[in-house]
């Protein structure tokens, strides 16, 4: 019981991995050196990376989903009459297609996010 008296609690420092100095780019493209990344920033990259994983999958999912209607949108813009199965294929396709666009955003924007993971990953991963 001595011993748990005489423990001092300590604060637990970010660890800081250290990287070459070479020149980074910033979200606007302009130069940046990279010298340190602390835990929370690669916690942060990796969270990124698994948005933008996540959307991608959402995406491709849409689009299996919104199937190839592509033809019936254009038969409708023609004037041409569909039938009952083309008009009830296109109205779930077109469902579809508001929410491929939505996660189309959604994409762009994880994409955009996870772009500073590039080059401190490869400052990461050099051999």
């Amino acid at each position: 019981m001595a011993q748990a008296n005489n423990m001092i609690s300590e604060t637990k420092a970010p660890e800081v991995l250290p990287l070459d100095t070479s020149v980074a780019e910033d979200d606007n493209g302009g130069a940046i050196a990279a010298e340190t990344v602390d835990s929370d920033q690669i916690d942060d990259l990796f969270k990124d990376l698994k948005t933008l994983l996540g959307t991608v999958e959402k995406l491709q999912k849409a689009r299996q989903d919104v199937g190839d209607i592509k033809p019936l949108i254009l038969r409708l813009l023609d004037g041409e009459l569909l039938s009952g199965d083309d008009l009830e294929e296109l109205r779930g396709g077109i469902s579809g297609l508001s929410k491929l666009l939505k996660l189309y955003g959604d994409y762009q924007g994880a994409l955009e996010r996870a772009q500073p993971a590039r080059a401190i990953l490869d400052q990461l991963l050099k051999s």
